[in-house]
């Protein structure tokens, strides 16, 4: 498989390594100067670039015949165009907060225990998501997922960032040195709490769910999720 890199920081040569290893060619490496773009050499492309330049990037693949795997998150007020664009240039898409599969799995056990608990008004859900100091966005693209998933199976309808009210789902961010990802959904009661977490050691998780969602795209045409990659569904 031919893959093109949006994004060459650390994530980008994280993935460059992973899909080697497993095999793959990296035909481009397109970073914020790159003006010449291959897109005829691609089979796939994997974007992990900024908020600012992810909207560009997918649509210069999907005009150009070239699925996009694309983990880069703060750019979601476009994603409806993004989705517009890859059905009308029939081409392939997923996008994911995170790509970890241990994270994907996490998701469907929130949105599990939100259903279970969506009846116990005594408990309280509260958030929390610590990262590395370089992580731009507050709070994390993984954290909202999270949100999301309770606001689907209960009656809260809504999160902040750092507050709390009824029917919203609080969520507190932190960034500390160099921690790759530690997200934390807690239900507190007077008499007791429950706590499920998800802990990154290191960003390889993310790298390697990417490479596998592009291998799994191979030959397929539509809108995807990591549910679909993982048979989660």
């Amino acid at each position: 498989m031919r893959i093109g890199l949006f994004g060459y920081g650390k994530m980008g040569k994280m993935i460059a390594e992973i899909a080697q290893g497993r095999g793959h060619d990296i035909v481009a490496k397109v970073d914020l100067d790159t003006t010449d773009i291959d897109y005829a050499a691609m089979d796939v492309a994997i974007d992990f670039s900024t908020p600012d330049a992810a909207f560009d990037n997918i649509t210069g693949c999907f005009e150009n015949g070239v699925p996009v795997i694309c983990g880069t998150t703060g750019w979601l007020s476009q994603y409806n165009e993004a989705v517009d664009l890859c059905q009308k240039n029939k081409s392939a898409f997923i996008y994911a907060s995170n790509f970890s599969l241990g994270v994907n799995i996490f998701f469907e056990l929130n949105a599990h225990l939100a259903k279970m608990m969506s009846s116990l008004q005594q408990y309280k859900v509260s958030m929390e998501e610590i990262h590395h100091t370089q992580k731009l966005d507050a709070p994390s693209g993984t954290a909202i997922t999270l949100a999301e998933g309770i606001i689907k199976n209960t009656a809260y309808t809504q999160w902040q960032l750092e507050e709390s009210g009824d029917k919203i789902i609080p969520i507190i961010s932190k960034r500390e040195g160099m921690v790759p990802g530690t997200h934390s959904i807690s239900y507190d009661s007077d008499v007791d709490s429950i706590e499920i977490k998800h802990t990154a050691h290191n960003r390889e998780g993310f790298a390697l769910g990417a490479v596998i969602a592009a291998e799994w795209i191979q030959g397929k045409t539509g809108v995807f999720s990591m549910k679909d990659v993982l048979n989660l569904s």
